[in-house]
């Protein structure tokens, strides 16, 4: 391995990263290119069809299946975009930014399986949001033009869709579209009348100040908050909206007035609505969820009934993953109750470092709201969240990220019945994971399905042998586990929805290797299935890969685990070993025996993608994707202790696993990743010579430059210098002396991953006589989305490997 040398002065960290901050890569030697194409099976892979989605209706009598676009062009993806307080809009139809959309809807009868199209759709649907009504008789949908956003609705008994009003929606959040539960209309969100448009750009009167009076207030790396007096103004206009009522005739009814709107929420009796208002005053260092919030209960006409919680601006919150804001939070509807309300407060002052033996409180108060709150329950951990099947067992998770621990309780809100501990785990272990409950609709409320004191359970199923999801009864009042069914091969099966809980048929996903996921009734009784959608196989040239999934050892003995893809037709013993790329993820664990676990299913459909590396086996590459790189920190050890030692270890063991099989060259083996991937590429390469060459995408490498902790970790650069300096590629850049490859979004917004991370690791590198190459992505975020962008990045990485690999036999 390569020996580190420690740069131990904050003068050092912030003086190198101030130097470069200075210079501009982009201007620095530009490569003039045009958008360049792979090769045409690549190109292939990039066009095939998405896998269709499909919401079942609250009945179980139809299926709605949604179908999905490949990928926009660079104009699309270029529209114009405004950045504001953490979110990116599209000012010129208030929509999310670069919004991903449905363009096609059918309905599929449940019982007979007829396919049943829609009448009166409009053309170039663009759907960002479809919701079925409570009682499975309409489908609302929200449905994007250029300059504005519609709401429609769908007949579904009459299999006919109608414009629903022309006044146009305000989807800077996604499309609110909250249905009465007696299905009479919905909420939504609409765009304010007479809001006058600040200029977007505008001559400055004067210097922007923040100030700093000895209150502590750390915060991550966050991107695009507001930065200006400006920038407070479009925030208001843009996301100031209308609360309106929208019954099934369209006929619309304004509710209070325009504010910054972040939920509402009608009671289970619709005889209440629960609103959230963001307020002033806005902050330049956190992004808008950090602003505060007014909770308040309405009555269905805008009165104000009561208030629920005023939270203040959260700016000083402890880095701690498990730190959260003083007073309510978590606020809703409990689900099974008419009108009552349930939220969580912390008890340590929202801050993990303060000893307590209870963190949370849980309560709840009912309408009318004019009696004191009663409390539910005493946490030990953090509050995740409540699921009722009536007011006498109501199901409340709580968890802890420090020692990734969970606590599962049943309770009596009547005060009936102690507090029942159902089962404690880690949820980092997903050999043991008992599953999630299903849920039923009824009267228009989604309870938690119990009969007889038995729970149902689905699962993912993981095992040595790879995922199989399972049904299971769970009683509740015993523990006793009754396994009513489980996947099996040469099948990947899930149980997505409980159709019938007394007859036992649920909604289920079924794939193969060679057969697409689609979407199927089964029996639990008779164990019979019945198919409700076919889907052909999107890309037909790429059958003859062949996908395995293996497991081998680092030498410390930790089990690991790769998805393993291989030309069609090669053959070890007549083509030899092969050009490899490695792709990987780090992930940090508290145990070795969770990081040991294998996740994925050798049974899952071979859907190469062009995401991931798994293209190059249509290029003569061997592939290790989805390659662990545990990071493990037993006891009180935290996993970043050793991140260099223990990465390398995994680079050692992921290549060995190649050439134990005959199936890799050790000296033509590439490693790469995306986003902490990328940080994981970086550092390997500085860190050892294990790799021939590296592909970095979207990835941060100078880790001054996200002082207050990153990824997983909780310490900020000023506890522990030493780690964000050993952790950080840019500081071992005279050290990379193999090849790397970096792209990046031009525009991204990932917490911590500027585009500058990209940037100033290749002047350094550029600079230290290093071999790289930058490719900036014109209007990309942190996920590239245009097809231009996309068979670029292709064309890039396959000639990289081709020129470093292929060109070195």
């Amino acid at each position: 391995m390569k020996q580190s040398k420690r740069l131990r002065s904050f003068a050092v960290i912030f003086g190198l990263s101030s130097l470069l901050a200075g210079t501009s890569s982009v201007a620095a030697n530009p490569v003039k290119i045009d958008y360049q194409q792979p090769a045409q099976e690549i190109i292939d892979i990039v066009d095939a069809a998405p896998s269709p989605g499909a919401n079942l209706s609250p009945d179980g009598k139809l299926l709605l299946v949604l179908g999905y676009p490949s990928l926009p062009d660079i104009h699309d993806v270029a529209a114009d975009e405004i950045k504001l307080a953490g979110r990116r809009i599209n000012p010129l139809n208030y929509t999310v930014s670069q919004a991903r959309y449905i363009n096609s809807l059918k309905l599929v009868t449940v019982e007979t399986g007829e396919q049943r199209s829609i009448a009166g759709l409009p053309d170039n649907l663009k759907i960002i949001g479809a919701h079925w009504s409570p009682n499975g008789r309409y489908i609302a949908f929200a449905n994007m033009r250029d300059d504005h956003v519609q709401l429609w609705l769908v007949d579904a008994e009459k299999s006919s869709a109608k414009l629903w009003t022309k006044k146009p929606l305000n989807a800077v959040w996604g499309p609110q579209l909250e249905w009465r539960h007696d299905s009479k209309g919905l909420y939504t969100y609409f765009k304010a009348d007479e809001l006058q448009q600040p200029a977007l750009k505008t001559v400055p009167t004067g210097p922007v100040i923040t100030e700093s009076m000895g209150r502590s207030a750390p915060g991550r790396t966050y991107q695009d908050l507001l930065q200006n007096k400006q920038d407070e103004l479009l925030f208001e206009y843009y996301f100031t909206s209308q609360i309106s009522f929208v019954d099934l005739k369209g006929k619309t009814t304004d509710i209070g007035s325009p504010a910054i709107y972040r939920s509402v929420l009608s009671s289970p009796n619709d005889n209440y609505l629960l609103v959230g208002q963001i307020k002033r005053p806005y902050s330049y260092a956190v992004p808008w969820y950090r602003f505060p919030l007014t909770t308040e209960v309405w009555t269905p006409q805008g009165k104000l009934v009561h208030k629920v919680a005023e939270q203040p601006l959260a700016d000083n919150l402890p880095v701690a993953f498990d730190a959260v804001a003083q007073g309510r939070r978590s606020i809703s509807w409990r689900n099974d109750a008419d009108a009552t309300l349930v939220w969580a407060e912390a008890a340590d002052q929202g801050d993990p470092a303060v000893k307590a033996d209870v963190r949370d409180r849980v309560f709840q108060q009912a309408a009318p709201f004019n009696k004191a709150p009663q409390k539910l329950l005493d946490l030990s951990k953090r509050y995740s969240r409540a699921l009722a099947a009536d007011a006498e067992n109501i199901l409340v998770w709580e968890r802890w990220w420090a020692d990734r621990n969970e606590k599962l309780w049943l309770i009596d809100s009547t005060g009936k019945r102690s507090p029942e501990l159902v089962w404690e785990r880690s949820w980092e272990d997903r050999y043991n994971d008992p599953g999630q409950p299903f849920t039923i609709q009824k009267d228009g409320r989604t309870l938690l399905y119990l009969a007889n004191n038995n729970i149902l359970l689905s699962g993912t199923g993981a095992s040595a042998e790879g995922d199989r999801p399972f049904v299971d009864r769970y009683a509740l009042n015993t523990g006793e586990v009754e396994r009513l069914w489980r996947s099996q091969a040469p099948y990947f099966e899930q149980a997505r929805e409980l159709i019938d809980p007394q007859a036992l048929t649920f909604l289920m996903q079924r794939e193969s290797v060679d057969d697409p996921a689609d979407f199927f009734v089964r029996d639990l009784d008779d164990d019979s299935l019945r198919a409700l959608t076919n889907t052909p196989h999107p890309m037909p040239h790429t059958k003859g890969i062949t996908r395995e999934l293996i497991t081998y050892t680092r030498e410390d003995g930790l089990a690991m685990s790769a998805e393993l893809y291989l030309p069609a037709g090669y053959d070890k013993d007549r083509d030899g070993p092969l050009p490899t790329m490695v792709w990987a993820y780090p992930r940090e664990y508290k145990s070795s025996a969770a990081a040991a676990q294998i996740s994925g299913s050798p049974y899952e459909f071979v859907r190469i993608s062009y995401w991931g590396p798994q293209y190059l086996a249509t290029q003569g590459y061997a592939v290790l994707d989805s390659a662990t790189m545990p990071i493990v920190g037993e006891g009180d050890a935290r996993p970043n202790d050793t991140f260099i030692e223990q990465l390398v270890m995994n680079g050692k063991a992921a290549i060995a696993a190649g050439v134990e099989r005959g199936i890799t060259d050790p000296n033509r083996v590439a490693l790469g990743g995306h986003s902490y991937g990328a940080f994981m590429t970086a550092n390997m390469l500085a860190h050892s010579d294990l790799f021939t060459t590296g592909i970095a995408r979207s990835g941060a490498y100078n880790r001054s430059l996200t002082p207050f902790g990153f990824q997983r970790e909780e310490r900020t650069v000023w506890d522990d210098t030493d780690l964000y300096i050993r952790m950080s590629p840019f500081f071992h850049a005279h050290k990379i002396n193999e090849p790397m490859l970096m792209i990046h979004g031009a525009n991204d917004n990932n917490s911590g991953t500027f585009p500058m991370q990209s940037e100033r690791l290749y002047q350094a590198m550029k600079g230290l006589g290093g071999s790289a190459r930058l490719v900036m992505l014109p209007h990309e975020s942190h996920g590239y989305r245009a097809r231009e962008s996309i068979l670029h990045m292709l064309w890039e990485q396959t000639r990289w490997l081709d020129t470093y690999l292929k060109e070195q036999e």
